[in-house]
């Protein structure tokens, strides 16, 4: 029996659907473990991304900031704070937070940077106070930008999540460890699968919010990676 029949068979037993250790609490758990980290990410980043983008000041330090937090190594950082911190929540966190920060900071930056100054200027002409040209003008012009920046962190996140595995937390994560411990490979490339859903979940979470939120001339702005 493949590998592949293997998940089906653990994927579709009904005693995998239930109690603490079951695919939804787990899901769930992956879920919350993920939305904290782009929380956390997006309070660090989203503010320093207006900040630098509306003054057109700071590029270099955002690009820096953002190269710093991806060249982290997520599973080694978790196994050093882990044997530093111990195993605590927070190690696990670092990490996840770590990865959300650039995709976030760099396009918030740029969406605001390079907003029409023809449109800032009319804000401006109307009396608008700074804050109000950031809020009012900048912010709905880069808003493609922006979201698209979410998007990134959010994915990264829940690709990711499955380190806190790693840390004896929940999470999908926890099938592929507990898989790998048991040589139960159903469970492993069961546990893989769900994580790849979660990650598509989020992509159509966001596609969503774009067609609700974005208006249709301004959704072909392309990313910053």
């Amino acid at each position: 029996m493949n590998v592949l029949s293997q998940a089906w068979g653990w994927l579709t037993t009904s005693a995998n659907w239930s109690g603490s250790d079951g695919i939804p609490t787990r899901f769930l758990q992956h879920y919350e473990y993920s939305a904290e980290a782009v929380l956390i990410g997006a309070l660090i980043a989203f503010p320093l991304g207006l900040l630098t983008g509306h003054v057109k000041r700071g590029g270099l330090l955002v690009t820096s900031l953002a190269n710093v937090a991806r060249a982290l190594p997520t599973l080694g950082l978790v196994v050093l704070l882990v044997v530093v911190m111990g195993v605590k929540f927070r190690a696990v966190m670092i990490p996840l937070v770590a990865l959300t920060v650039p995709p976030i900071l760099l396009n918030t930056y740029e969406g605001v940077r390079n907003v029409d100054p023809q449109l800032t200027d009319a804000a401006k002409g109307m009396g608008l106070r700074p804050w109000q040209v950031l809020w009012r003008a900048e912010v709905p012009a880069a808003l493609p930008l922006i979201l698209t920046g979410f998007q990134f962190a959010a994915v990264n996140a829940v690709a990711n999540t499955a380190i806190a595995a790693y840390s004896s937390f929940g999470g999908l994560g926890r099938f592929v460890i507990d898989g790998l411990a048991t040589t139960d490979y159903g469970m492993v490339a069961g546990g893989a699968f769900l994580i790849v859903i979660a990650a598509i979940l989020n992509l159509v979470i966001f596609a969503v919010l774009r067609k609700l939120l974005i208006s249709p001339g301004l959704r072909q702005k392309k990313p910053t990676t």
